[in-house]
């Protein structure tokens, strides 16, 4: 990681390397994640996805685009491999990017996003619709399911099935968790609210670097609705339930002992996927009422 030109003093700088830190010692089977090399603030990933769907055994490559704000502003994320639910290369429009930073919390992370989206993937009807969001029938979405396994990152020059290999037979016959504490938001922030408890200083690298706002052309807050309506709860519920599901799943297979990974306290699991769904239901009150 080419971190020596960056103000390591900087807290965004600081907080971006520790998540990576902590992705790199507490890998899972769900995904990988990784900043480059020569921009810690651009993030590769590769997602599996969500069991149970038509996306089930398809693996996909997206960006992640922290702000030079960040955590104090939310991430953008533009998937890259063809899947038939979001559009390629464009900025998308889920609860916890810079669609909707009204919503964000700072104690969130790069890893509250990366299961967030795979929440957001199996969603129907009016919950599904927004910037990027596709139509395409379950066959077209099984069909580049089986593609995107093959699919190579331009810029990684690596196949998804090698970013994010399947786990091995010994492991699933073992009855291990799929993923060791993938739902776990120790964050910079979350421990630390003292150091964070100000907005950071523009992240800048000692030469002058072009901030990744400037080079992705992110604006501000441009596209962050300015009151949320009222809804129809029961509906915007239904609409949600498989990605309700998907993160209780999540919690199932890591609630116990298996957060304890590194010997310290983690925050409280149930109460870090309760803020998760709510988040997912008051994006789908939006939806349902904008669209």
């Amino acid at each position: 990681m080419a971190s020596h030109s960056l103000n390591k003093n900087n807290s965004a700088v600081k907080r971006i390397m520790q998540e990576a830190r902590e992705l790199a010692e507490d890998p899972s089977t769900e995904y990988s994640a990784a900043p480059l090399e020569d921009n810690i603030f651009e993030w590769h990933c590769t997602l599996r996805g969500p069991e149970d769907t038509e996306y089930a055994g398809g693996l996909y490559h997206f960006r992640i685009l922290l702000p030079a704000e960040y955590p104090f502003r939310p991430p953008s994320i533009m998937v890259l491999t063809p899947n038939g639910r979001f559009e390629l290369n464009t900025k998308i429009c889920i609860s916890f990017t810079n669609y909707h930073e009204e919503l964000w919390q700072p104690a969130w992370g790069v890893r509250t996003a990366i299961i967030g989206l795979q929440g957001f993937f199996p969603l129907k009807g009016e919950a599904a619709m927004g910037v990027g969001a596709l139509e395409v029938p379950a066959n077209e979405r099984k069909r580049l399911a089986a593609l995107s396994r093959e699919w190579t990152c331009p810029r990684c020059n690596r196949k998804n099935v090698e970013c994010l290999p399947d786990p091995s037979p010994q492991a699933e016959a073992s009855g291990e968790p799929r993923s060791d504490g993938e739902l776990t938001l120790a964050t910079e922030a979350a421990e630390k609210p003292a150091t964070d408890s100000h907005p950071p200083e523009p992240a800048r690298a000692d030469h002058d670097a072009p901030g990744p706002d400037r080079e992705f052309g992110h604006a501000s807050g441009g596209n962050a609705p300015s009151d949320v309506p009222a809804a129809n709860p029961p509906a915007a519920a239904a609409a949600v339930a498989v990605a309700t599901e998907t993160i209780q799943r999540h919690v199932v297979a890591n609630t116990g002992t298996a957060y304890h990974t590194s010997g310290s306290v983690r925050p409280p699991v149930l109460l870090d996927t309760a803020i998760c769904v709510l988040l997912v239901l008051v994006f789908a009150l939006i939806c349902k009422r904008v669209f």
